[in-house]
């Protein structure tokens, strides 16, 4: 079995505390830079005391490795990053950034959409075990990308998956629907019916 191919989607997710709200459009696009989907995207939200509202937009390859992404906050400040889709990644003017070799998916903070880039990039089994991920991280904060390692494990195909922090004690199943989208992020996030 595979996930379903993608279709243009929207979704929502609410954040289970505080006030919130993530809007995501995902399409396939036909693009001569060799992106076949992009997801964009705008996240409001305040966890930890401090409010942010960003925008995001990533392109993928048709199999779900991320080429390109950019994220701006509402107070101007701005990333954007282009990779081969080998986890080779380089700013916009072309500077290689090694320290992110092998990073071939992104994880935006306070985003659910982002876990599902690796479900659907490695449409994992149980029997393949865990897989040991090294993911940019880009924390709204410091709004400066991090080497982050994660591990993710299939309980069900094409339904249910473990995320797992390798640097700290957490771990979460996350249900997804037919197109590899998390449904719910327990204790943090949440979708909403649209």
């Amino acid at each position: 079995m595979a996930f379903l191919p993608l279709l243009p989607t929207t979704v929502r997710w609410r954040p289970m505390e505080g006030d919130g709200l993530e809007h995501l459009t995902i399409a396939p696009i036909d693009n001569a830079g060799g992106a076949a989907i992009r997801a964009a995207g705008i996240i409001i939200g305040g966890r930890g005391g401090t409010p942010y509202g960003v925008s995001y937009r990533i392109d993928c390859t048709a199999g779900w490795a991320v080429l390109s992404f950019s994220v701006e906050t509402t107070d101007g400040r701005r990333l954007a990053l282009i990779s081969d889709g080998q986890g080779h990644w380089r700013t916009e003017d072309g500077k290689a950034l090694p320290q992110f070799d092998g990073c071939i998916d992104i994880d935006l903070y306070g985003s659910p959409f982002t876990n599902s880039l690796p479900i659907r990039r490695l449409e994992l089994a149980p029997q393949d075990g865990t897989a040991k991920l090294s993911m940019l991280y880009i924390p709204y904060d410091r709004f400066e990308p991090v080497r982050d390692h994660q591990n993710y494990t299939c309980i069900v195909p094409e339904a249910l998956y473990r995320y797992a922090a390798e640097d700290r004690d957490f771990t979460v199943d996350l249900p997804v629907d037919a197109d590899g989208l998390v449904i719910d992020y327990p204790i943090y996030f949440r979708r909403v019916h649209l």
